[in-house]
Formats: structure tokens, C-alpha cells, sequence
């Protein structure tokens, strides 16, 4: 079955391919469009670092752990992100689970040093870790979250304009020896909402469920794109994406470093009994220790869902609906996530940015045991 999908998606690769033409063709309809317009042509550049595109105005990486460069920790996608901190002027907000990439750790020390305004949240549990430790010696403001939830939230903001969001941590094996993505969208009201939540944090000193939900602009248009901001617990994200997954027709994709929500595994389930293609990769290590892993149910159920292959983690929390819908961000498919820990999930509704995401499915999947 496994063998049967895998040259599914290959030709349906293969068949997009004969149709692409030099240039982007225009993007379908979309119809959770609120304008319901057709959105404009969407540019895919392939980028020369990491595994990922670029369309104007988002660029997206991926992690390539079996790149041999990657056993160098050299080349990888923290090149792009050093390259926007050192480009920051004003004002850099970080908002991290674990960071301890020298790259990373020496450009927010570059950007604090040539007066940029650089402010950071941390989960408390790594404070006393080297990075954080050489941020509070450089007089970089840093407050823990001081909860039993986590500070689980990975996005950096720029200039109040760039936002930088995905599933990684800003460690060795986060971006070299794990599976993940990063994103980065220019936007000055999707920057809008994150600066809130961040000031939520670092103002205010609200954390896991002691905050209320007021992102300024939840729902967005970039260039055509409907581009949704959820942060969980604030705003009941797992609801959210129960309700997508019930409206996918065809086929639903999901990347799972946890998965254990009841609700959304009964979802995808309840959809592949109604005849929606149903595939996903989960890793290894968290199934064999996760409590109450949605893995077992959905072998159970005959569903070509499988444990990763990466030595690594496989640390994506993405599912894709219809090609067309992407679902992610730092929130993996927990009752933690949902009620505990302070999380980040975008969705976007764009096929070409989704078709970069099957690409990306259909290389760990190849892999997966």
C-alpha cells in the first residue's frame, strides 16, 4: 500500500510537471476565499539554501538531514535567518522553546550590539543552557516563562515587518539533524499579531492558558493568499483544525512529532472511512514513548501512516488537506499544545505553497519504516 501511494504522488508530480510552464501558472480559485477572487500569479523561485521556494512574499526552508553537509553543520537553513537578524535595524523579537546554534546565538548578539532593540522569550527550563547565559552577559533582555507549561513557541519578528515562524529550534539538531521547516513572511499586520503575542509574554508576563485571545488581524490576504494566525491556548486551535480536516475531500497528508489529540485523530479517521486518501509519517521515538499515540489507532484503522526513518527526530507538525491547505507551526496534536503550552499555528490556502509541503511529505515519507 505504502509502494501504491508513493508512485501515486510521484505521477501526480510528474503530471503537474508537464504542465508547468517557465513561469507560475495563476493560482486556482480558492474557495475559502473570503473575497472569493482569483489569486494573482505566484512566483516559485527555487532557492539556492535548503530544500524550499520562495514566492514573493513568504521564502520557505526545509531541513535536509541526509545532505552530507548536514553531518558538517555547515550550509544548512540557518543561513537565510542569520542573514534577516543581521539585517535587522530597529528591532528583533525572539520568541524560542531551546536556542543554542552558535550561528544564530552570534547574530542576535550582532544585531544588540549595533543598537538594534532585541528582546527575548525563552521556555525556563533552558535558561541556565550557554546561549541564554551569553544573552544575559551581553545585557540582552531575556524572561522565562516560569510555568509548568512550555514556552513552546519558535517565531522571530524583524523590524516589525518579518516574521520568521516554523517548527524548528535554534539548535544543532533542530536545524541539521531533524526534520523541519522554516518560514519567513513579510507582512506588517501578520508581524502586528505576533508582536502581540509576544508583548503578551514579555509585557505582560502572561503565559500558557492566563492569556485572552486578541490577535489583531486572524485572518489575512497576502498577495491573494488567505493566511490564518492561531495561538493556542489562546484560541482554541485544535477546534480549528478539526474543522478542516472534516471539510477535506481528496486527500490529507499530516508530518507528527506528537500526535496524541482524540478529536483530531478521530477526525482523519472518520474522513478516510468516507473515502479521503489518508498518509502521514510519525516519529519513532514518540510513538514508542507518547501515552495514548493516535499510531496504533491508525494502523489499526489500515491507514498508511508510518514511523519515520530519520536517526533524527522527525519534528514537523504539518497536515495538508486537498494539496491546497497547509496546517503549521510549533503545535503538535496534543492536549498540551491545546491547553497548556504557549504555541503558534498558521494555516495557509494556497496550493503552489502547499505543493512545496507534498514534496516535502513525499521525501519523509519515502524514508519512513
Amino acid at each position: 500500500m505504502k509502494k501504491l501511494l508513493i508512485l501515486l504522488l510521484a505521477s501526480l508530480t510528474l503530471l503537474a510537471a508537464c504542465d508547468i510552464p517557465t513561469t507560475a501558472p495563476p493560482t486556482p480559485p480558492n474557495p475559502d476565499s473570503v473575497t472569493g477572487t482569483v489569486a494573482p500569479t505566484l512566483e516559485v523561485i527555487p532557492l539556492p539554501v535548503g530544500v524550499g521556494s520562495s514566492g514573493g512574499w513568504y521564502a520557505l526552508y526545509f531541513t535536509d538531514p541526509l545532505d552530507p553537509l548536514s553531518a558538517q553543520r555547515t550550509g544548512g537553513i540557518d543561513g537565510p535567518l542569520v542573514a534577516a537578524i543581521d539585517s535587522a535595524r530597529l528591532t528583533l523579537d525572539v520568541a524560542i522553546y531551546s536556542i543554542g546554534l552558535r550561528s544564530i546565538r552570534d547574530a542576535i548578539i550582532r544585531a544588540h550590539k549595533r543598537g538594534v532593540q532585541v528582546r527575548m522569550v525563552l521556555e525556563s527550563d533552558h535558561l541556565e543552557r550557554s546561549a541564554p547565559q551569553r544573552f544575559k552577559e551581553e545585557g540582552i533582555p531575556i524572561l522565562g516563562d516560569r510555568r509548568e507549561g512550555l514556552m513552546h513557541n519558535k517565531f522571530v519578528i524583524i523590524d516589525g515587518y518579518e516574521v520568521w515562524t516554523g517548527s524548528a529550534n535554534f539548535t544543532e539538531t533542530g536545524l541539521y539533524a531533524d526534520n523541519n521547516f522554516l518560514l519567513r513572511i513579510r507582512s506588517m499586520e501578520l508581524a502586528e499579531n505576533f508582536t502581540k503575542e509576544f508583548d503578551e509574554m514579555f509585557v505582560d508576563d502572561k503565559f500558557g492558558d492566563n492569556i485572552v485571545p486578541e490577535t489583531p488581524h486572524p485572518l489575512l490576504t497576502l498577495e491573494g493568499t488567505e493566511v490564518e494566525t492561531w495561538f493556542s491556548p489562546d484560541d482554541g486551535v485544535q477546534a480549528r483544525i478539526v474543522e478542516i480536516i472534516y471539510s477535506a475531500q481528496e486527500s490529507l497528508y499530516f508530518m507528527a512529532f506528537s500526535f496524541t489529540s482524540d478529536p483530531i485523530g478521530e477526525a482523519v479517521r472518520e474522513r478516510a472511512r468516507d473515502g479521503v486518501t489518508v498518509a502521514g509519517v510519525m516519529d519513532d521515538e514518540q510513538v514508542n514513548s507518547n501515552i495514548g499515540t493516535e499510531f496504533d489507532p491508525f494502523r489499526q484503522a489500515g491507514l498508511d501512516v508510518y514511523r519515520d526513518g530519520n536517526e533524527g527526530q522527525m519534528h514537523h507538525k504539518v497536515i495538508i488537506i486537498d494539496e491546497r491547505i497547509v496546517i503549521l507551526g510549533s503545535y503538535n496534536f496534543s492536549n498540551a499544545a491545546e491547553t497548556r503550552n504557549d504555541e503558534t499555528v498558521l494555516i495557509i490556502h494556497n496550493p503552489q505553497f502547499a505543493s512545496q509541503f507534498i514534496e516535502e511529505f513525499k521525501r519523509v515519507y519515502a524514508q519512513a519504516q
